[in-house]
């Protein structure tokens, strides 16, 4: 069958085709909602992300403060290096002279004041001991290598005329251990007493001592040699580092 053109009659007009209306309003709303989702979903990721960075950023605080105050517990933070008390505070009989004359270096504590008195006037009675003119001058030479700084700010324990310097207790028990040792074991190096006498000073002193170890250490310098550690070799390097802390001096100045 032949499709046929319908066409309208004398007189008629011809049908109108009516074009859809376009509703922009409707447009202008559907635009602004899926606008409104995007910046929903936009702020949702912003916000998952801050609390991403929130919850990094307490571990890491928590994983710092727990490490400082790990190393705290176990030895003196400085920021460059930390030493442990165990590593520089010496311990049991003085190898040479320590059976003779029945002292310790754990006779030096600061939970046991009455032995650590006890310790520091036996030291000492050998302050008065007289030296002969050789001794003198080794004597002399090893006193104004060491002080007694950090309690009363002596350049020295004796003078360049071998004269006390210092009054402390601490002092003389520094100046008494030199004296028995250079008598009685005249063939100990000026090194070798210098060391032994450190080793006390550092007893007397051992907060200190921490800090100024830490300091050697940072600069690569041994801090277990007692010499570098507690003789004037390197008289201040600790200058500039945390003060105080438990164990500043032990023994009656």
């Amino acid at each position: 069958m032949e499709n046929k053109k319908i066409e309208p009659k004398a007189g008629e007009k011809k049908p109108e085709i009516k074009k859809p209306e376009v509703k922009v309003e409707e447009i202008k709303n559907e635009v602004k909602v899926e606008e409104i989702k995007v910046e929903v979903k936009k702020t949702d990721y912003e916000f998952i992300a801050q609390i991403i960075i929130i919850f990094v950023l307490a571990l890491l605080l928590t994983y710092n403060f727990g490490k400082i105050n790990n190393t705290n517990i176990t030895g003196f933070a400085t920021g460059v290096g930390t030493v442990s008390a165990s590593e520089i505070i010496p311990t049991g009989v003085p190898k040479v002279y320590g059976a003779e004359i029945g002292v310790k270096y754990d006779d030096i504590s600061a939970s046991n004041p009455s032995l650590t008195e006890a310790t520091i006037a036996k030291l000492s009675s050998y302050e008065d001991l007289k030296l002969t003119d050789e001794q003198k001058k080794r004597y002399t030479k090893l006193g104004t290598s060491i002080a007694c700084e950090y309690c009363c700010g002596a350049e020295g324990l004796v003078f360049s005329n071998g004269e006390r310097a210092c009054g402390c207790a601490h002092s003389f028990a520094m100046r008494g251990i030199a004296k028995y040792l250079l008598i009685n074991h005249p063939d100990m190096s000026d090194d070798e007493i210098l060391s032994e006498r450190g080793k006390w000073k550092v007893l007397f002193f051992p907060g200190i001592h921490e800090q100024k170890a830490a300091a050697l250490k940072a600069q690569g310098i041994d801090a277990t040699n007692y010499v570098n550690l507690a003789s004037n070799k390197y008289r201040g390097i600790e200058n500039g580092q945390p003060s105080g802390g438990a164990g500043a001096m032990v023994g009656g100045c």
